[in-house]
């Protein structure tokens, strides 16, 4: 979906970028799914709530309007959107470098992408038109159609996940992307809107809150709030309010389940984070 956030304390070009910082929130259009006002989450203040400090920042392209973010092996994968900017890329997980990028019709939208098998699926925003890539290559391989918005996307390497911006969680087939169920995220019994980029982590589903800086940490069978993750300590006040004035909210959670950790970045971020999975949440 339509949202980033960076945490940093000197803003300056990624080295990956030769063209000037966008202003996302002039150049995305609205969701139809969510307004601006940022969801008051969480309802209960019971529930766990983790405060994250990055381990290691790494360079992220200021151009890349972060639609989703996986590790695949030791490779890290992101796609980006806009009409005309979208793409997948291959991203260096030491130096930020983009090393190969495969770019969408620039009439498309891209949003979240997943990995299931061997193939790489891609949602895009409005079309109902998803595309599938090889891992490996990133070589097109196939197209799908689903109904309604796309946003974020993610696989347990048997189903896929998808996102679309309310309170759902629809499950599909892999391949083939045939719906199986529907899953309600809530909180104290209030719904949870605005799901955005998702992750899977060992039964969890892990969801980018639109416009907040918070990651929900939701049982993947019942839908419910597990916990929160914070990531507001990654930036300075200052540098958090020259993000949102330019739409660069938080977007992008990739697992790297062999060395423990995880990555996180935003939309337009100039840098991506890395910070250790705590032992409660990766056994």
């Amino acid at each position: 979906m339509v949202s980033g956030i960076a945490t940093l304390l000197i803003f300056r070009p990624s080295p990956t970028s030769g063209s000037a910082p966008l202003d996302g929130a002039s150049l995305a259009p609205r969701r139809t799914n969510a307004d601006a006002t940022p969801p008051a989450i969480p309802f209960d203040a019971t529930t766990p709530r983790l405060v994250v400090r990055a381990t290691k920042s790494i360079p992220h392209d200021t151009a890349a309007f972060t639609q989703g973010l996986l590790f695949h092996g030791q490779k890290l994968l992101e796609s980006t959107g806009l009409e005309g900017r979208s793409d997948i890329r291959e991203v260096d997980a030491l130096t930020g470098i983009v090393r190969r990028r495969v770019p969408l019709n620039v009439a498309l939208f891209g949003e979240g992408i997943a990995v299931a098998g061997e193939r790489l699926y891609q949602l895009t925003w409005q079309s109902g038109k998803g595309f599938v890539y090889d891992a490996a290559s990133l070589a097109p391989i196939d197209s799908f159609a689903f109904t309604g918005e796309g946003w974020g996307l993610t696989s347990d390497r048997a189903v896929l996940y998808m996102s679309d911006g309310t309170d759902r969680i629809r499950v599909f087939s892999a391949p083939g992307f045939t719906p199986i169920r529907s899953i309600h995220v809530t909180e104290a019994g209030h719904p949870v809107w605005m799901l955005n980029e998702l992750e899977w982590v060992r039964g969890e589903l892990w969801a980018n809150v639109y416009q907040t800086d918070l990651i929900a940490r939701i049982d993947s069978q019942t839908g419910a709030i597990r916990g929160w993750i914070d990531l507001s300590a990654l930036h300075s006040i200052e540098a958090l309010r020259a993000l949102r004035a330019r739409g660069a909210v938080a977007n992008g959670i990739a697992i790297d389940t062999t060395h423990r950790r995880v990555v996180v970045t935003g939309k337009l971020w100039p840098w991506m984070y890395e910070f250790a999975i705590p032992s409660p949440l990766m056994p």
